[in-house]
């Protein structure tokens, strides 16, 4: 009964076309549907109502190293279904669940309308590319189509290092190596370590959320990889600064330069909701220059938005506020839902 009551909801996730499902002691369960909660048509669940219906999906393993910790990250994958990222946790002692729908298909760059510049980005033979955005924000699935697009085009040992593994790729061109942390590998860290002796072309860092991933990370891309990473953070200077802060004062100047000379691009977005359904997704999008390596080396970290804004020629460079103020012309999104998103108000405001 439990496996089926599940398997029922998630199933309603995908043909809703829902994003994520949502299940929480005392609330009904709920879709995510293009960003907006809405609860599904079913009585008011218990903890132990999710209890019964969730451990069906795990293994041992999963139950007991959930039991001790009080979270769990893992991908699941229904025949006949789909494929999901899935994160157990407990409120208020009761267990709850999020379950993030992961396309079996994995979409081309045309597909999401990615801007054309994205295909340049993926010929590099090394340096750093970052997607950068909320939780949410359809960074895995950009890079899934960037790495997709490799894919189809050229003959490259493509490793990935997530927790867990979300999109899975079937070799083309291209051979893949998946390593999920806790089943293939035990940290970031320690996979990005041993990935330098892997013979890889390309490497997916899932998050760099230490200093230690992204020293590896700054080191791989300087020695002749190419390295796609993801931060939460909603701009591209944003991205460089959080970079920069993670190490001590000491250590800065050696990490500017670092990052000077082997960042490629950062590629900030967030998901809007499209007038009449759907979402667009609003990509600030900085391309390394000799201008702009200059500006992160000298520490003037804060002179690129203005560089981004002028510097742009044929470079596919972009600051949020021109994405959106394109969105707002071509009757793609509202003026109301452009405003709530930007990260400059006043700027876009006196634009549109």
């Amino acid at each position: 009964m439990s496996t089926n009551s599940i398997k029922k909801l998630l199933q309603s996730v995908v043909t809703y076309g829902a994003s994520d499902l949502h299940l929480v002691s005392r609330s009904e369960p709920q879709l995510r549907l293009d960003g907006t909660l809405k609860p599904i048509n079913l009585p008011k669940l218990t903890g132990a109502d999710i209890e019964e219906m969730c451990y069906s999906l795990l293994t041992e393993k999963q139950k007991l190293a959930f039991e001790e910790q009080g979270e769990l990250d893992f991908a699941i994958e229904l025949e006949g279904i789909g494929r999901f990222r899935a994160n157990f946790y407990r409120t208020l002692g009761d267990m709850a669940a999020a379950f993030r729908v992961i396309p079996i298909e994995i979409p081309s760059l045309d597909d999401l309308g990615a801007p054309e510049v994205y295909k340049k980005l993926i010929k590099r033979e090394k340096g750093l590319i970052l997607v950068t955005g909320p939780t949410g924000s359809g960074k895995s699935t950009t890079l899934a189509a960037m790495l997709n697009e490799v894919n189809l085009t050229e003959a490259k040992h493509i490793v990935t290092v997530e927790d867990p593994v979300e999109f899975v790729h079937q070799n083309k061109k291209s051979v893949f190596s998946h390593r999920g942390i806790g089943d293939d590998s035990a940290s970031f860290a320690t996979a990005l370590k041993y990935a330098m002796r892997q013979d890889p072309d390309i490497i997916l860092v899932g998050e760099m959320r230490d200093k230690v991933t992204i020293s590896a990370a700054l080191t791989a891309a300087e020695t002749g990889h190419l390295v796609f990473g993801t931060l939460h953070t909603n701009s591209a200077p944003g991205t460089i600064n959080r970079i920069i802060d993670v190490f001590g004062g000491d250590e800065q100047p050696q990490v500017r330069a670092m990052l000077s000379s082997s960042l490629v691009a950062v590629i900030a977005q967030a998901l809007l909701p499209k007038i009449g359904g759907g979402r667009v997704a609003a990509s600030e999008i900085l391309v390394t220059n000799h201008a702009i390596a200059n500006l992160i080396r000298e520490d003037k970290v804060h002179q690129i938005y203005s560089s981004m804004q002028l510097g742009q020629g044929d470079s596919g460079m972009r600051t949020q506020t021109q994405a959106l103020v394109s969105f707002v012309k071509s009757g793609l999104i509202d003026r109301h839902t452009a405003l709530q998103y930007a990260n400059k108000p006043d700027e876009l405001s006196s634009l549109i």
